[in-house]
């Protein structure tokens, strides 16, 4: 095992008692939101957030993890380095960053190794106006039947997507398909009719630790877009032209952007981050997607229909099932030495230049 490779679990319970343990040998006080259901072998699941720095720090740094559940295996990872990393905090402490680590965003689907939370949500799909008309999608009404068919594995499903492929381009095929949408619940990159649980509880711990800063960072880890290994840096927030240049100069010009077509991601609906805008107002707001390739797109795709038609059919066999959730987990985790060492060595990375381009008033 490489020294990277401790900070991995195999299993939202072990990823979850490493974090706690990794907070307390760094002296840090864990404050656990309780979710209201069970994890699959009967654990009990929760968003624990952990805060290094003075509670009045006027710079804030937040690093999540498991907004999409599965890829909580990366993040967890990547948070427990950190954890570990005294160097780092001592940097954070001289600079008069606070850090803040919120473990496991999406705690449910960590434990059930699927993207969505317990409702079934996307929850970087589910921060939209729910009192507004919902944002429409006529892509994937048109795909839907076809995104998650009534069998699996399904060649006529397969190739109805190709040919909506060829005839408006992969790219407007993967937007129609995760842009997000509110019209098939049982669906992929569903937003929801109401805030789930996770973005209830996010809300609360943006208000009570962002709201008295002057400026709040946030790198958000994920995985599953790109080269595998690499960290693509996707800005995260909104489509304004000053906050971009300052996270370029924070995280560098490679920094990409869903606005103007350069990030591996399709423009999306209802995201997550913008809801720091909404409870920490006082706040200069600065975030970017920390985003690990695992596999090509297509492989990502197809694994996440397989997910989403099991979830529909209980009846499936045995052998059928353990596949398709072994492939969930082996497409948003890679469990190899080398991208571990990877992916730390780029989280660090990115939270130290955060946190110099953070410091000073």
């Amino acid at each position: 095992m490489t020294d990277a490779s401790r900070f991995f679990a195999q299993s939202y319970a072990e990823a979850r008692a490493g974090f706690l343990a990794a907070a307390a040998e760094a002296g840090l006080a864990v404050h656990g939101h309780a979710h209201p259901m069970l994890g699959s072998d009967g654990e009990a699941l929760a968003m624990d957030v952990a805060r290094f720095g003075a509670a009045d720090a006027r710079a804030l740094l937040i690093v999540s993890s498991a907004c999409h559940g599965v890829e909580g295996f990366c993040g967890s990872g990547v948070q427990r380095a950190l954890l570990a990393d005294p160097g780092l905090h001592a940097e954070a402490r001289a600079a008069g960053v606070a850090l803040l680590y919120v473990h496991a965003l999406n705690p449910w689907g960590f434990s059930w190794w699927r993207r969505v939370t317990q409702e079934n949500v996307d929850l970087n799909r589910n921060f939209v106006d729910f009192h507004a008309p919902l944002p429409p999608n006529p892509g994937y009404d048109e795909l839907a039947t076809w995104i998650v068919p009534r069998d699996w594995p399904s060649p006529e499903a397969d190739a109805r997507l190709s040919a909506y492929a060829d005839a408006h381009g992969p790219r407007a095929l993967q937007e129609a398909i995760s842009r997000g949408q509110y019209a098939h619940p049982e669906g992929l990159f569903y937003g929801g009719r109401a805030p789930t649980w996770s973005h209830q509880t996010l809300r609360h711990v943006l208000h009570d630790h962002g709201r008295r800063c002057a400026r709040l960072g946030w790198i958000d880890l994920h995985t599953g877009l790109g080269p595998s290994g690499h960290g693509e840096r996707i800005f995260a927030g909104p489509d304004d032209a000053d906050t971009l240049a300052r996270a370029r100069a924070w995280w560098g010009g490679a920094v990409t952007s869903i606005y103007d077509g350069s990030s591996s991601s399709a423009r999306l609906s209802g995201l997550m981050w913008l809801a720091a805008w909404q409870e920490c107002p006082r706040a200069q707001i600065t975030g970017m997607a920390l985003e690990y390739g695992t596999l090509p797109l297509p492989a990502v795709l197809d694994a996440l229909r397989a997910d989403h038609w099991l979830a529909l059919h209980p009846e499936a066999p045995q052998p059928q099932r353990e596949a398709i959730r072994r492939r969930m987990r082996d497409t948003f985790y890679v469990d190899d030495d080398e991208w571990k060492a990877r992916v730390v060595e780029q989280g660090l990375q990115a939270v130290r230049e955060a946190v110099r381009g953070m410091g000073g008033d």
